[in-house]
């Protein structure tokens, strides 16, 4: 039989979210050094006491809107890329999935534009490999293993250097004055790069 869960800890969890609700909104609205943990709280309607409660800082604070905003993401990635049993045409799937994505300004503004500033390189990029890498290395994989690539390619190399090009692209729709035509240019090119890769 189970067990009803603690009140006490429901209340916590609730409150967290609420945090990490509302700092994904206002950074994407106003960027990190415009938001305040004053306003953060005051959306989530919690006191400031119970922010620090829960995270040590407005950084830490950040780095799980960054979490909320790329799980999300992935969870949606790993979806398009599993619904088709064809795994090139779910790769064609993912790969315009994530430009798509590259569109949205929770992604644009705390992942690609305020991510590096906020996190540093080093951290922001090993917080980048840790979500989108793995589907993208997964694709590669299936993509190997099906023959629809060649295996004589290294599985990780060849993810890495896709997985930088995509990062490039998400880049540049993100600083584009028309990042609607970006995405359209940029995908016409990771389209012709990978049908390059396939074996005829």
């Amino acid at each position: 039989m189970a067990t009803a869960r603690p009140r006490r800890i429901e209340y916590s969890e609730s409150t967290r979210q609420a945090l990490v609700d509302s700092a994904v909104e206002l950074f994407t609205e106003h960027g990190y050094s415009q938001t305040s943990l004053d306003e953060i709280a005051k959306l989530a309607r919690v006191t400031k006491g119970a922010l620090y409660h829960h995270f040590g800082g407005k950084q830490a604070l950040f780095e799980a809107a960054f979490s909320a905003v790329e799980a999300g993401v992935v969870a949606r990635l790993s979806e398009v890329v599993s619904d088709s049993g064809d795994p090139w045409d779910a790769t064609r799937s993912g790969l315009q999935a994530f430009l798509e994505v590259c569109l949205e300004p929770s992604y644009q503004r705390i992942v690609v534009q305020d991510g590096p500033a906020v996190m540093g390189w080093d951290r922001w990029r090993e917080a980048e490999e840790a979500y989108t890498f793995g589907v993208l290395r997964a694709v590669v994989a299936n993509l190997v293993s099906s023959g629809e690539i060649g295996d004589d390619l290294p599985i990780d190399a060849l993810a890495r250097i896709m997985f930088g090009a995509l990062s490039a692209g998400a880049t540049a729709i993100a600083g584009s004055a028309s990042p609607i035509q970006e995405r359209a240019d940029i995908a016409v090119c990771v389209e012709r790069v990978l049908n390059g890769l396939r074996v005829a």
